[in-house]
This record gives structure tokens, C-alpha cells and sequence, in this order.
């Protein structure tokens, strides 16, 4: 079966960093897009980075400078680095892949239907 599965998460200080993995089984990433999203409580889910089959990156305004997104092929992972961590970016963090390898104008949307596999999300903590 087709699976991604995020893990990584934590509870960490404001300023802190954390390493989230998006890993595939049942299918290859190399020619996949992937997007990272985020989803606090009670709020809509958004999209925070996309990387593309070209190893073209896409950041939220509010990340940029903050968060690196990255694959490993070898492993068949995606990587999102988190960088001095704010109480704001506390949220369940969620990868989605999209087979036709593009990110897009509309990589940030959680609707859009090149998403098609979507993993069970990695919780994120920030707090003093």
C-alpha cells in the first residue's frame, strides 16, 4: 500500500530546531512533488514549503529564512529543517504527494488535487 509517514516532531524552546522526515513506501518520491503543510488547532490547514521534482522550493512568507526543505532520494525522504523555532509555528505538520512532480502556483493549497497521498501528520510543539 501506498503510505507517507512523517515523523520527527517534538516539543522544543522557542529559538530550537527540529528535523521533520517525510518518508514513502509502496511507491518511489524521485519524480514526486512534496508539500508541507501545517494545521493548528481550530485553524485551516496551510501550506508552509513545496519541493519539486527539480528540486524547485517554494516557502511560505512566513518561514522563509527559517525552514529548509530537501530530498533524500537514496532513503526516499523528504526533509523539513526547522530553524529558530517561534511559539507560532506550533501545529500537527502533514506531507502530501503529488505524482505529476510540479508544485505550482497553487503548491500552498491543501485542496488542490495533485495531492493525492497525504500522511497521518507529526506534531509540533514550541513553547518556554
Amino acid at each position: 500500500q501506498v503510505q507517507l509517514v512523517e515523523s520527527g516532531g517534538g516539543l522544543v524552546q522557542p529559538g530550537g530546531s527540529l528535523r521533520l522526515s517525510c518518508a514513502a513506501s509502496g511507491f518511489t518520491l524521485d519524480y514526486y512533488a512534496i508539500g508541507w503543510f501545517r494545521q493548528a488547532p481550530g485553524k485551516e490547514r496551510e501550506g508552509v514549503s513545496c519541493i519539486s521534482r527539480n528540486d524547485d522550493m517554494y516557502y511560505a512568507d512566513s518561514v522563509k529564512g527559517r525552514f529548509t526543505i530537501s530530498r533524500e532520494n537514496a532513503k526516499n525522504t523528504v526533509y523539513l529543517q526547522l530553524n529558530n523555532l517561534k511559539p507560532e509555528d506550533t501545529a500537527v505538520y502533514y506531507c502530501a504527494a503529488a505524482p505529476n512532480g510540479w508544485c505550482g502556483s497553487r503548491w500552498n493549497r491543501s485542496d488542490r488535487p495533485e495531492y493525492q497521498i497525504w500522511g497521518q501528520g507529526t506534531q509540533v510543539t514550541v513553547s518556554s
